[in-house]
């Protein structure tokens, strides 16, 4: 287990991984090459304190990722620190950027038959917490900031917080279906009330509307990085079908489908703005990761609250994971506490 922490913590690290020698190189980097590899870390270490300054300059204080589950962006505007410190809140950061996030997605869902409108509409009624489309304006204005000192959010990177949006709430409805929900965000599910078929199909034109909206951007390295939000969805489920014997393979299978199923949405969604914003691919990197662990922690939490927070404060049943025989982090770490 612990190897596979490790494997973890490292697997997170802002840094872009190093390439292994090709075939044909010498076992051991010589001067020069070692002199190369310390001026492209040294200029690596440069971008990634410069957008930190960024970040810390446009917000200059931390905020409990636990409270996004508990928190609409009307409720609280700030809070203190152990020391007393106020921060802000980032919803009042970035939702004058998000102002009218429902009422632009429900344009975007093109349908005339009213069934299907009001199925396809029934999640973007304004009660969510809207943690992805936060995440993505926060880190768009933070790569504005860095790259030319703007703090305006452009048109097409406010497009990607409200595909992000879209990409998830489609993942929602297909994800009841699958585990055969009944609640979600405090009232039913699409697939009880309407049927487990028409919730799939609701699903597939919500994801097909977002894919419209993306290719509007043209951007070709932003589509390709999206999509691969797609891919992972569907590989995320499959590995969430499947498990692992070996103990110490469980976690890091358990971290790759969270990672897949969750945080791979919100990094590249943060990857993408920062293309949108600065040309840097360091930074591209460092957004990526940023979103990545982001989600990780994200998903991390909201395991832990399945367990000891209630349904009528999740807005979904709680120990739902636990009912289908799935094993998430909790239960990785009791029965490693029990095996001990």
């Amino acid at each position: 287990m612990a190897s596979c922490w490790w494997r973890w913590r490292r697997g997170c690290s802002w840094r872009p991984a190093a390439r292994s020698p090709g075939p044909g190189s010498p076992g051991r980097a010589g001067l020069s090459g070692l002199r190369a590899a310390a001026a492209a870390a040294a200029r690596a270490q440069m971008s990634y304190f410069n957008l930190v300054k960024s970040l810390t300059s446009a917000f200059p204080n931390m905020y409990s990722i636990s409270r996004f589950h508990h928190m609409t962006p009307a409720v609280c505007c700030c809070s203190k620190t152990r020391s007393g410190e106020e921060y802000t809140d980032p919803f009042n950061l970035g939702w004058r950027d998000l102002k009218g996030l429902y009422e632009d997605i429900r344009k975007e869902l093109f349908i005339s038959t009213t069934e299907l409108k009001e199925m396809c509409e029934y999640y973007f009624d304004g009660k969510g917490k809207a943690f992805r489309p936060i995440i993505v304006v926060l880190m768009a204005r933070a790569c504005n900031i860095h790259h030319n000192n703007s703090r305006n959010v452009q048109a097409s990177q406010r497009a990607i917080a409200l595909i992000a949006e879209m990409i998830h709430t489609a993942s929602l409805v297909h994800d009841d279906v699958i585990d055969d929900a009944s609640s979600r965000r405090g009232k039913h599910t699409v697939n009880k009330i309407w049927g487990e078929k028409k919730a799939v199909l609701a699903g597939d034109l919500i994801l097909s509307a977002a894919s419209i909206a993306l290719a509007r951007i043209g951007n070709t390295t932003v589509v390709s990085i999206l999509t691969q939000v797609i891919e992972d969805l569907v590989r995320g489920e499959f590995l969430q079908l499947g498990s692992k014997e070996n103990e110490n393979e469980r976690f890091a299978h358990y971290l790759e489908k969270t990672f897949k199923k969750t945080a791979s949405l919100i990094a590249n969604s943060c990857k993408a703005v920062s293309v949108l914003g600065c040309p840097d691919p360091v930074v591209h990197e460092i957004a990526y990761q940023y979103g990545k662990n982001v989600g990780l922690a994200f998903q991390l939490i909201d395991d832990v609250l399945d367990f000891t927070s209630c349904s009528d404060r999740m807005g979904k049943p709680t120990s739902a994971d636990l009912k289908l025989g799935l094993a998430t982090g909790p239960v990785l770490f009791a029965c490693q506490q029990a095996d001990s």
